[in-house]
């Protein structure tokens, strides 16, 4: 497989030229049945309708081209059968394989990669067994009771993707089950969710891969410290998910413990045991393991070549042709339903530490646009937030809509004609069309230009399966968007100057400052410090 460089790619020069003149969804009569009908694509059980969206055939043929240039399904699939992805050419890097799928391949006999599936399948085992415990009274805490909460421990991937889920799925949760979750090394955090459970029947489920992630061993530490006070025994109420031979694969000090593994990062892990373990608390094994299946069903649909019948693949191109083709650099994704409360905020991770990157996979600083700036809030409160600039000002930003035919919980009534999820779905549709048509007016504050582009993911209902079908549809999209532009998408450098300087700053904080450093004045570390009056 050849890794070219984004301009390279003859399609690239033909994309530019049909962007000098893009389509205009203002045009009279364009978003027809026809049109409508034809920019339509069904997959794992989502609609996705892409007519908003400023394309023709013409350009979407050169997109298919695009794609086939520059080898992404071939690329894809090489991933999930274990090639090292996670890598820059000539540089020292991580040089890791990239096996998220593997995580839900657990369905067939002739999985994609055997050993990493396998090693799957033997978590998702133990899993069950634990969970089994915990149901049949085989595992209680010091009274004999059984475990009603869990709070999850950690930070970055073992946090968005885990609370995105169990937010998303609240509805389906076992009775008398919740979960809550500590993230932020702000002790107010901590301090707020203990401070509202029973701790005797609480769990706490500590995640973090290299056993050694400040945010995560700090909360951990006082989390340890609020059972000490209440005379209870951590090591009875404390889980560990992490790598194999950290500092946390102890099995003294906790419960139990599961196994993350390094060829999985930490923003695709929320369908390893990092996001299992407490949506399985939540949810029960079997539910829990729908949503693998729906996240394998998209993996498997995600490998057709065809853009047009492959639904990541054909999100990517259109994502490409808005971003490095018509400027547009942001995205929002704006999902009705409040259970997707969460939702942008671990896609703005899950995209925005793949593929915001300026480095080529040869290790060349690149000359074109890559990953947006990612967003977004549920609807229709954002209707009354900031739709005001998505329709009328001066940025034009692309949008994703997620939408659902029927509510979670049943539990509507008819309202003026219509029930609440009739009146949501319609705010979305109208959206759409609104930010795609615009509306002409004399008094120019009423002038909406419209030729503002969208799409749209509908499904019947978020459940388990659809769910998973949604986390994968949007991994896949973003490793197709992060191949196109030949960067790696699965390290995150970005996050580490920032950490260093923090270290720095806590040891002078801690009076354990070498007093070789510069002096003060010259010291911007000292200085900050010292007007923020932080210093020990």
């Amino acid at each position: 497989m050849q890794f070219l460089n984004f301009p390279d790619l003859p399609a690239v020069e033909k994309l530019r030229k049909e962007a000098a003149l893009p389509c205009d969804l203002t045009e009279p009569g364009l978003l027809s049945s026809g049109r409508l009908s034809r920019y339509h694509l069904f997959s794992c059980g989502f609609d996705l309708l892409y007519a908003t969206q400023r394309l023709n055939d013409r350009v979407l043929d050169r997109l298919q081209k695009l794609a086939d240039e520059a080898q992404l399904v071939d690329k894809f699939l090489a991933m999930k059968r274990g090639e090292v992805m996670n890598r820059i050419e000539g540089f020292a890097s991580e040089e890791r394989q990239v096996l998220h799928t593997s995580s839900r391949d657990v369905f067939r006999d002739a999985p994609d990669h055997p050993g990493s599936a396998q090693q799957a399948k033997d978590q998702l085992a133990h899993l069950r067994t634990f969970l089994q415990k915990l149901e049949s009274g085989a595992i209680t805490n010091k009274h004999n009771e059984s475990f009603t909460t869990m709070i999850q421990v950690g930070i970055g991937g073992s946090d968005l993707g885990p609370r995105a889920l169990c937010l998303a799925l609240a509805a389906y949760a076992r009775p008398g089950h919740r979960v809550h979750f500590i993230s932020n090394v702000d002790p107010d955090d901590a301090a707020a969710v203990l401070a509202g459970v029973d701790l005797s029947r609480t769990l706490v489920n500590v995640v973090s891969k290299s056993g050694t992630t400040l945010e995560t061993v700090t909360n951990e530490q006082l989390v340890r410290l609020a059972y000490e006070r209440a005379g209870l025994d951590p090591a009875r109420h404390i889980l560990a998910v992490t790598g194999q031979g950290s500092p946390m694969d102890d099995p003294s000090r906790y419960l139990a413990t599961f196994h993350m593994f390094d060829y999985i990062g930490g923003r695709y892990s929320a369908t390893s045991m990092v996001g299992m373990v407490t949506l399985g608390f939540l949810l029960g094994y079997d539910a829990s393991v729908e949503l693998l299946s729906g996240a394998h069903a998209m993996d498997v649909a995600a490998e057709e070549r065809n853009m047009r019948r492959n639904m990541p693949l054909l999100m990517a191109m259109t994502g490409i042709w808005n971003r490095n083709f018509l400027d547009m650099p942001t995205l929002a994704i704006l999902p009705y339903s409040q259970a997707l409360l969460r939702f942008p905020a671990h896609l703005q991770q899950c995209d925005m530490e793949s593929n915001g990157k300026s480095v080529t996979r040869q290790g060349e600083f690149v000359r074109w646009q890559t990953g947006p700036v990612v967003w977004g809030e549920p609807g229709t409160n954002g209707q009354h937030a900031f739709y005001q600039l998505l329709h009328q000002g001066t940025e034009i930003v692309p949008a994703e809509f997620i939408g659902f035919r029927r509510c979670q919980y049943g539990s509507d009534f008819i309202v003026k004609g219509t029930t609440s999820q009739q009146k949501l779905v319609a705010n979305m549709l109208a959206q759409s069309l609104a930010l795609a048509q615009g509306r002409t007016n004399d008094n120019p504050n009423k002038h909406f230009p419209g030729n503002r582009p969208s799409s749209i993911l509908l499904a019947d209902r978020l459940t388990p399966y659809s769910m998973g079908v949604l986390l994968a549809l949007y991994e896949h999209r973003i490793v197709f968007q992060g191949l196109c532009w030949n960067i790696n998408s699965f390290d995150q450098e970005g996050v580490q100057l920032g950490k260093a300087l923090a270290e720095r700053l806590l040891t002078e904080m801690s009076g354990n400052g070498d007093s070789g450093e510069r002096p003060a004045e010259t010291s911007p570390e000292k200085f900050l410090l010292r007007l923020a009056n932080l210093k020990k």
